[in-house]
């Protein structure tokens, strides 16, 4: 007998980043690295499942920015030149480990044979559009694909304008429907936060489940009876999963957790570091910046800056006993919650996606093992959150509290002295948005409802929770400032040209910000 529920959700997200006018761009590596070490290396494992004939489900957000960017024809076209240049790096580096250590030889054709199968799958299994592995699986039904805020916005801090909260939204909902052919069954909220009445807009626009922190839940009014082993209603009849965190620290931790061992791959040794400028000078920043090219010889070893090889298989091997163990905990976890509960305990384990592969090497390979062990031993139900209710449609309703997965659970991290700077721009161009919007309601002429649409393009991804928490963090902080401000001044431009257009600055932002080709500004009115 099944001891209860497991809901993985992984949330996968970055932030709309694109400069055609330029070849190479630091920022872009974002995307690069997560479809190196993430993205692909996921749908791979997922794709290793399904041909083995293991069963499995996955909830995963893939959030309308990195959609959009994952099927920008010119960022492709950047992501195939950037592998093209890691195969050639890896090339380089056989040529140059011949005459070093053993371990170091084997890591640089390790590392080469990556990048050549990450290619072959990108161009073949993929046809270079990684939104079809998604895709793929979603319709075998092993994966349910969520959205998120169109692009990422804080919801509690725009809300002083309802249609900046219902934008973020709708726009969501229609880009999801448009890039994966159905609409969403769930969302993944902007940084997990909750405000008072966003339910209404969530169920206004078809959304029936949402995910939260701990707190979101065990101080509900009234306290969610089930603590956060059962799904709750709000008053509008969304459910709302709730994080486990025994779970989730198990993975996450880099210090409690599985990332820790000092067998897995060091994060920050890499050879864009490493080595001579004069050597690495192609394979990173143009202007001499070293980068992570991906190159990583050493391992976590402990808590010392002595670090030894790194060992592929001696950390693969690693990755099935941490799977092992961690299904035996959640078996046990759940068998020691069932006594206690009216019905079988559910655990939700949400988490950044980009931990596995980009911060952990090893977590997709983790993730790979698991669902292995689970359907081996079908000591509890992997489901994901429709499955559950659907199971399970007698809920508690109750309301649940404000809050974030941020550092003290609200919104701190999004609101401080570092970034409060930002919200009053936003408020105003919001609100502005607004009243154009209903001025023009009814405009036939092509180039006024363009410069409108661009102007809300940039409004949204001026509304981009990444910034305010990239300034928070201490990380990207200039470039996080540059483009707020950037967002901002083209807002404030496009604004006086309903009049006096100017066609050409109005083409370049529509042909760099293009996020959403489909946007109509009236959902402003």
């Amino acid at each position: 007998m099944s001891a209860g529920y497991w809901i993985p959700v992984l949330h996968s997200h970055l932030p709309f980043v694109k400069h055609p006018e330029y070849e190479y761009f630091l920022e872009e590596q974002w995307l690069f690295e997560a479809i190196d070490e993430c993205y692909i290396p996921l749908l791979r494992n997922l794709k290793k499942l399904v041909d083995e004939g293991v069963d499995f489900r996955l909830t995963t957000s893939v959030t309308p920015p990195l959609a959009e960017m994952l099927k920008d024809k010119l960022l492709m076209q950047k992501y195939g030149r950037h592998l093209d240049k890691m195969i050639e790096l890896g090339n380089k580096e056989i040529e140059r480990t011949k005459s070093t250590y053993g371990e170091e030889q084997n890591l640089a054709h390790f590392y080469k044979e990556r990048y050549v199968w990450i290619k072959e799958f990108f161009t073949g299994f993929l046809g270079g559009n990684v939104l079809e592995g998604y895709k793929y699986f979603a319709e075998l039904g092993k994966l349910e694909i969520i959205t998120c805020g169109a692009t990422h916005g804080f919801l509690p801090i725009l809300s002083l304008n309802e249609k900046a909260v219902e934008a973020q939204i709708s726009i969501a909902v229609e880009s999801h429907k448009e890039n994966f052919g159905v609409y969403p069954n769930g969302i993944w909220l902007p940084e997990c936060a909750y405000f008072d009445g966003l339910d209404k807009v969530l169920a206004k626009y078809g959304i029936k489940f949402f995910f939260g922190d701990s707190h979101t839940l065990i101080c509900a009014n009234p306290t969610a009876q089930n603590s956060v082993f059962s799904p709750i209603y709000t008053p509008e009849n969304v459910a709302v999963f709730s994080r486990d965190p025994q779970s989730s620290k198990k993975v996450w931790s880099s210090k409690e957790g599985y990332p820790g061992d000092f067998n897995y791959r060091d994060f920050y040794r890499d050879i864009g570091y490493d080595l001579p400028f004069e050597y690495i000078k192609d394979y990173i920043s143009p202007d001499g910046t070293p980068v992570f090219t991906g190159f990583k010889y050493r391992k976590v070893t402990g808590d010392t800056d002595n670090k030894e090889f790194y060992n592929p298989q001696i950390a693969h091997d690693k990755t099935k006993e941490h799977a092992q163990n961690f299904e035996y905990e959640r078996t046990e976890q759940l068998r020691t919650l069932q006594p206690q509960m009216d019905r079988l305990p559910m655990l939700v384990s949400p988490y950044d996606a980009e931990l596995f592969g980009h911060w952990w090497f090893e977590g997709t390979d983790f993730l790979y093992h698991l669902f292995k062990e689970i359907d081996t031993n079908k000591n509890f139900t992997v489901a994901t959150p429709m499955e559950y209710l659907k199971e399970n449609p007698t809920n508690q309703v109750t309301i649940p509290t404000p809050s974030s997965w941020g550092d003290e659970g609200y919104y701190a991290v999004w609101l401080n002295k570092e970034n409060d700077w930002i919200y009053r721009h936003l408020h105003f161009m919001a609100d502005s948005m607004e009243e154009l919007a209903k001025r023009y309601s009814d405009e036939q002429d092509p180039i006024r409802v363009r410069i409108l649409n661009q102007m809300l393009r940039e409004l949204l991804l001026g509304q981009s929770s990444d910034w305010a928490f990239l300034i928070t963090t201490e990380t990207a902080i200039e470039y996080s400032e540059r483009r707020t401000k950037e967002h901002v001044h083209n807002f404030m431009e496009l604004s006086k040209m309903i009049n006096d257009v100017d066609l050409h600055f109005l083409e370049w932002l529509e042909q760099k910000n293009s996020i959403f080709q489909n946007i109509d500004y009236r959902i402003f009115a």
